[in-house]
Order: structure tokens, then sequence, then C-alpha cells
């Protein structure tokens, strides 16, 4: 740690962190953001999935970014965990997937089966 900024940072992080386990929010949506996965356009799927979540003005749902999963040729990959359901992963997820995701199983509990990793 070399600034206050840096350590203001690590404290936001922790805190959205213990934010998430607070149950707060009844899903959770995991971008992975490996190089493979910003490579293959896991920046714009994160954007995609936040603009999605607020054209239909979901609020209770967090969206958090992780490394690689070891699935490279999948990515980029999107994990979706409503309530204590198991998680569902995603892959290939473009721009219109991840305004498919969020329609169909974010907003209308559905899991888009053609865009599940397998």
């Amino acid at each position: 740690m070399k600034s206050l900024d840096e350590l203001r940072k690590i404290r936001d992080q922790v805190r959205q962190e213990l934010e998430l386990r607070s149950g707060r929010y009844r899903a959770k949506v995991v971008v992975c953001m490996g190089t493979c996965g910003i490579a293959a356009g896991a920046r714009e799927t994160m954007k995609a999935l936040l603009d999605a979540l607020a054209a239909h003005q979901v609020t209770d749902v967090a969206v958090v970014a992780a490394g690689c999963r070891g699935f490279c040729e999948q990515e980029p990959l999107v994990e979706v965990q409503v309530g204590e359901a198991p998680a569902v992963t995603y892959g290939h997820v473009d721009a219109a997937a991840a305004a498919r995701i969020v329609a169909e199983h974010l907003v209308g509990g559905r899991t888009v089966q053609e865009l599940v990793f397998r």
C-alpha cells in the first residue's frame, strides 16, 4: 500500500463484499474478468448487464467481477445466482445475451437454456 487512495479503495471493496453477504440483494451476477475474459469482451458484457438492469429498473441485484475460471474458450462467462438456487453459468455472453439474461433470468425467473455453459 503506497497511498491513502489505495487504502480507501481496499476499504470500499471490503464494504461491497460485506454488503453482498448481508443478504440485501436477491441475486448476484459474477462476470469473469480475467485477461482472457477481458480480451473476449467481458467489459462490454459487464456494461450491457448494468445497462439492462437499469433499463428494467432492477436495483436488488449485485454485479461483481471475478478472475478467470479456466474456461477461456467460453469467455465472456457470467454466473447468475438467485437466492439459494444453484448458480447458473452462461458462456459466450455478448451484449445481446446479457440483455436476455437480465430480461429472462433475473426479471422473468427462467434460465436461458441455450446460453448455459455446458
